[in-house]
């Protein structure tokens, strides 16, 4: 054989890292020496897999073919070298949006290492679109997403069931009105999550397009932020049920139903079409998939206390 699995794992690692010396800091070997691996693998074939241009590099159409072949050897390659270890299981990349990983996904990976002692696994949590992007980068094993994706390169698979609501504190007069319609709501300052998160791209679509120029006070990154702007009076917010749950049971938060609109959704799992499905993701798949037997929905989750 002409090749190694170092050489296909340096080479993954560069194409990740789009630089030789990022992708020699995380592999711990030289600069030099990664950068020879690469040389050697282009030269063996006769076959560049990098368009270089200045010192960053970017693959060029034979390397994108390859990364896929390359990841799904790799992979397999650490299902060996954790059987051989003692290990049943290798190394897990989790990746799950803001809702889902503040509230459900830390759940299921504890069940999975309680199930798995010793099974290294890690997990991301970031907006739908970097989930996404870690994804089609190979940086993830399986994503648990709350937006809506459609890309020819990932498998989604529909999971549980979710709703936005609209919510105010308990003092707002929203809150002692009942229904509220558009224009009451247009009237409002609301308190988002950034763009490129699945709850905002809901919204979005389904409010925010109603409302014409409505005023945007704040956008953040973080559910229980916006929890703690909106219980302090700063403005009216929409998230998830399963974020709100604790609180609107409590009364520091209220529910404003606007039976207007569309706001019931799904959480997906996704999955890279051609990445190997590793013994470890599959287990954590199977987790995730029991779920929807034990109770098809947010609303009849066991979740952790959150004030």
């Amino acid at each position: 054989m002409k090749l190694t699995l170092r050489q296909l794992e340096v080479f993954a690692v560069i194409a990740r890292a789009e630089n030789v010396s990022k992708a020699a800091l995380t592999l711990a070997m030289s600069q030099s020496a990664a950068s020879s691996a690469l040389l050697e693998l282009e030269r063996q074939f006769d076959c560049p897999l990098f368009d270089r241009i200045g010192k960053s590099l970017h693959l060029n159409a034979t390397g994108r073919g390859l990364l896929p072949l390359a990841e799904n050897l790799l992979a397999q390659a650490r299902d060996v070298e954790a059987y051989l270890g003692g290990s049943a299981l290798g190394p897990l990349q989790v990746g799950a949006t803001l809702t889902i990983g503040n509230y459900l996904a830390t759940l299921i990976v504890a069940d999975y290492m309680q199930q798995h002692p010793g099974a290294p696994v890690q997990l991301h949590v970031a907006n739908t679109e970097a989930i996404v992007s870690q994804l089609l980068r190979f940086e993830c094993d399986l994503g648990l997403i709350e937006g809506e994706v459609a890309h020819r390169d990932l498998v989604v698979e529909p999971w549980l069931a979710d709703e936005l609501v609209v919510f105010c504190a308990p003092q707002h007069p929203l809150a002692q009105g009942g229904a509220a319609d558009t224009a009451s709501l247009a009237r409002q300052a609301w308190i988002l999550r950034e763009p490129g998160s699945g709850t905002r791209s809901q919204f979005d679509r389904e409010i925010g397009a109603h409302l014409g120029a409505f005023d945007l006070r704040l956008e953040l990154e973080h559910t229980e932020a916006i929890k703690r702007a909106v219980e302090s009076g700063l403005g009216i917010g929409c998230l998830s049920r399963m974020a709100l749950r604790e609180a609107l049971r409590r009364g520091s938060l209220v529910e404003v139903p606007t039976p207007q609109f569309a706001l019931d959704r799904r959480f997906y799992i996704a999955r890279h079409r051609q990445r190997h499905l590793s013994a470890a993701a599959g287990r954590l798949l199977d987790l995730c998939r029991a779920l929807i037997a034990a109770t098809p929905d947010t609303r009849g989750l066991r979740l952790p206390y959150i004030p």
